[in-house]
């Protein structure tokens, strides 16, 4: 496959836009009829094969401009000059002095990419790596007899010398900018996409307890990247279980009258149930700050999940649907905090409130969602009222965000829950977050 397409292509991956190997393939093929000859035929024939949706054809066109523009090279064919030179060797056919005296920006756009070939730029990862690269192209460029030259200047000891030391290092100080520009373009094009994945993924699996001011606005992106993931995920799955078997007698009946052709097929339907979650957060103390994220996640997944409910308590229960629907969620949260998370933490009044008013949202369906610590002041935790839920539910899942050694320490109660929960675990990022509303929704597959 063409070196250009592959290197663009890994560049397309690399800011998180997915092309398979038969799409790679299908890129290949179109080139080899398009060329590079015409810029805009070639980028429309690229974007079909490459760009599946409209924020992929988005980043396909910033991509295609950076990566083409730097092969805009007069009397180029458009591919990429290729080198035999070692990264390690300087090419010593290249004088800077006379280079960058010539003022032939063509000769000196065409010795910046090869030199930019022969160090292998487009193997930079993250901006640090910016500085390091610029200065291995100045030195396959002839950097070292810029610099010899440079000395002998000082060591004239003169006016002469002064000006012409002033000269190479303006001379220099150009020659070294050129490059970092070059540098910047394929770190752009190859390594901020990367870059910012690598934030992500530490962020994802940053404690939420961590997070400051700074990083919210990335949360709320990588919240909305991961509903958007397990909605497309069990979507799928829904209708992949839909289809269920064939049922052979109805198909037969279904086509009696073209002699038992089967033109129409018939499957057995399976019945699903749609899931229902009833999801109550502890908003006291520290706890609060991991309800933001799992009230946004699980918000951000309503069309998956239309029958979902939301209480917050710190001692009295609070249902807080109509706050979360009516307001921005940021606004929400501040309101939800407000109201319900005054005051000392008290799990059996919680309990007590859901049992008289809100009992007949728990039925067989139902996956009960509990987020809090579980310290209840020393209070009386009803945990027979906490196992009549329980029993009733579908299954009830316990996200703790204390460490397991904390469990049962002081006021905890979690060991006196424990055996009614289906499962209780450790919630500490965004990613154990993830795994648990993934394990509720694969529960109703």
């Amino acid at each position: 496959m063409d070196r250009q397409i592959t290197s663009f292509i890994r560049a397309l991956r690399a800011s998180d836009v997915r092309v398979s190997t038969g799409e790679a393939l299908d890129a290949a093929r179109a080139v080899s009829v398009t060329g590079y000859a015409d810029r805009n035929f070639l980028k429309d024939a690229l974007r079909c094969t490459l760009a599946k949706s409209p924020d992929e054809v988005v980043t396909f066109d910033e991509l295609f401009e950076a990566y083409f523009a730097r092969r805009d090279i007069p009397g180029g064919d458009g591919s990429s000059p290729e080198s035999d030179t070692d990264s390690d060797t300087p090419n010593t056919d290249i004088d800077p002095v006379e280079l960058m005296e010539s003022g032939d920006e063509a000769a000196i756009a065409a010795a910046l990419e090869r030199a930019a070939d022969a160090v292998d730029t487009d193997d930079i990862r993250f901006s640090t790596q910016v500085a390091y690269f610029a200065q291995q192209m100045v030195k396959q460029m002839g950097g070292e007899k810029l610099q010899e030259r440079l000395m002998q200047a000082f060591q004239e000891r003169s006016e002469e010398g002064e000006a012409e030391a002033e000269r190479l290092i303006e001379m220099r100080r150009d020659l070294t900018l050129r490059a970092r520009e070059r540098v910047q373009r394929s770190y752009d094009i190859f390594g901020k996409g990367e870059t910012e994945q690598f934030r992500n993924d530490f962020a994802e699996n940053k404690k939420l307890s961590a997070i400051e001011l700074s990083d919210m606005a990335r949360m709320k992106v990588l919240v909305a990247r991961i509903a958007k993931r397990l909605a497309v995920k069990h979507s799928r799955r829904r209708r992949k279980k839909n289809r269920g078997q064939l049922d052979v007698r109805r198909t037969m009946r279904a086509n009696a009258g073209v002699d038992g052709v089967p033109f129409n097929v018939v499957w057995r339907q399976k019945r699903r149930e749609r899931p229902k979650i009833v999801v109550i957060c502890d908003v006291s103390g520290s706890v609060a700050r991991y309800v933001r994220f799992l009230l946004l996640l699980l918000w951000s997944m309503k069309d998956v999940v239309p029958d979902m409910h939301a209480f917050a308590f710190s001692n009295k229960l609070v249902d807080v649907d109509g706050i979360l629907e009516d307001n921005p969620f940021e606004h929400a949260m501040d309101i939800i905090l407000r109201v319900a998370g005054m005051g000392s933490t008290d799990y059996g009044q919680a309990w007590s409130d859901l049992k008289t008013n809100h009992e007949s949202l728990i039925d067989r369906r139902t996956t009960i969602i509990v987020l809090g610590d579980g310290r209840s002041n020393y209070d009386d935790p009803r945990t027979d009222l906490f196992r009549d839920f329980a029993a009733r539910a579908k299954r009830t899942i316990w996200l703790n965000p204390e460490p397991l050694a904390a469990w049962g320490t002081g006021d905890s109660e979690i060991p006196r829950y424990r055996p009614y929960c289906s499962s209780m675990s450790h919630v500490a990022t965004l990613k154990d977050l993830e795994r648990a509303v993934d394990d509720v929704l694969s529960a109703y597959s």
